[in-house]
């Protein structure tokens, strides 16, 4: 039994050696690069096909990483899980109230709300005013026409803003109704000197003075309430107050709790609305609300689908170079018959015929292939710089260390697939027969 193990193992380490010294060896190869290179002409134009499919697929998907980038780039910070109401002209008669019924949200649905839809996580109300062209912000001989909005500290945390300069509005604010504002970082370039601290001084909105207490920047490429840029925040009590609101909202933004669909709190909170402004439950348009969840998951299958379509495109072209290797292949194996008979005739084995036409095969699929890869990847880099100024909604196109590897274990399969039928064929050759061929 031990003997029988020993034989086996002995055989195993054989065979093992023989693979080596099969891999590294050198006529071996200077054989298939001759062969290759005989038809220098053939092997260009056979190899282009793969070359090109690679190179195609490289930059599409390369392409397609850059474009997920820049889009994820641009929602960074906003709340996803977000839902906007406004109010619409009713479009159902209902109890009373005529079709085409005008309505405001007010105060008193925030504490309802709140009460009633449990999965809520942020809402914040929101007024509006200013913009057009009547100069409404001023400070010294400096002015200039922005959107005016009165909001919670919540809002925030909806559409979050990164603070250039002192902090956005808080709870403290609200309470006590301080005539306080948070400038968007144009308003701040066109009002104050460069670099000068801006938090401490007073500006005139609307012809009232307010006391500056933050510059913000937009930390996302979405907004919703208004570019934050050219954008003045209030205290949103304040804003009520100031310019003789009253209690009406223009403007809900709300949030969902971590793991619930907004969808759950878009229909409770449209509900609520509903019952306290007496609107029919059958009433679509009256409660005007934008699902941002339901948006960013369009954009989501949407990049799915470009994905799919680039692998789709890219192997197509990829199979349509390997079926044009697999057809010079076989010319070639048609050319060499005599030279395979030969072989036979001295002893070669059907492993090492089929062996040498796959090896041929698959060398040349695979330097056409990386040559793709290559210069794929320096067009990427290239584009990549140039478009490295600023921020881009087409972003860092470069493919990632796992696609480059996959890339090369794709291009052996195509290789050994190119050359599987080939192989065959000369594997079929019989030596007394080819011998004779002229």
């Amino acid at each position: 039994m031990k003997e029988k193990q020993n034989n086996r193992q002995s055989l195993d380490t054989e065979a093992h050696f023989k693979g080596l010294k099969s891999l590294f060896d050198f006529d071996r190869w200077y054989e298939i690069w001759v062969t290759i290179t005989s038809n220098k002409s053939r092997s260009f134009l056979t190899a282009f096909g793969v070359f090109w499919g690679m190179f195609m697929l490289v930059v599409m998907v390369g392409a397609g990483n850059a474009l997920e980038k820049g889009i994820s780039s641009q929602v960074e910070g906003f709340a996803t899980n977000s839902v906007f109401f406004m109010s619409n002209p009713t479009s159902e008669p209902y109890k009373g109230f005529r079709k085409g019924r005008n309505w405001n949200m007010t105060n008193s649905d925030l504490p309802v709300i709140h009460q009633r839809v449990e999965d809520l996580q942020y809402i914040s109300p929101v007024l509006f005013s200013g913009g057009g062209n009547d100069k409404n912000v001023v400070r010294g001989e400096k002015n200039g026409s922005y959107l005016v909005k009165g909001c919670y500290p919540e809002y925030d945390l909806i559409e979050k803003s990164k603070m250039l300069y002192g902090r956005y509005v808080n709870d403290i604010d609200i309470s006590e109704k301080r005539k306080v504002c948070v400038i968007g970082e144009r308003v701040y370039e066109v009002l104050f000197q460069h670099e000068e601290d801006p938090v401490g001084k007073q500006i005139r909105v609307n012809g009232i003075y307010f006391q500056v207490i933050g510059v913000a920047r937009s930390s996302s490429g979405v907004s919703i309430g208004g570019n934050t840029a050219e954008t003045v925040v209030l205290p949103f009590s304040t804003m009520q107050q100031t310019f003789n609101q009253g209690n009406i909202i223009h403007f809900l933004a709300a949030t969902a709790n971590p793991g619930i669909s907004v969808k759950v709190i878009q229909d409770k909170i449209t509900d609520v609305l509903k019952q306290q402004h007496q609107i029919s439950p059958e009433d679509k348009t009256a409660v005007f609300s934008m699902n941002i969840e339901e948006q960013f998951k369009m954009f989501s299958y949407l990049g799915i689908g470009i994905a799919s379509l680039i692998w789709i495109v890219g192997l197509g072209t990829l199979l349509a170079g390997a079926i044009g290797v697999s057809n010079i292949m076989l010319v070639t194996v048609r050319e060499r018959t005599k030279e395979i008979g030969i072989r036979r005739a001295l002893g070669a084995t059907p492993q090492n015929i089929i062996g040498q036409v796959l090896t041929e095969s698959i060398v040349l699929t695979v330097l056409a292939g990386i040559g793709g890869i290559v210069l794929g990847v320096g067009l990427l880099s290239a584009v990549g710089v140039a478009l490295s100024q600023g921020d881009q909604f087409f972003k860092d196109p470069q493919i990632g260390f796992g696609m480059a590897v996959g890339s090369l274990i794709i291009l052996l399969i195509i290789g050994t697939f190119a050359g599987f039928i080939p192989a065959q064929r000369a594997m079929l050759i019989k030596p007394i027969e080819a011998i004779r061929e002229e």
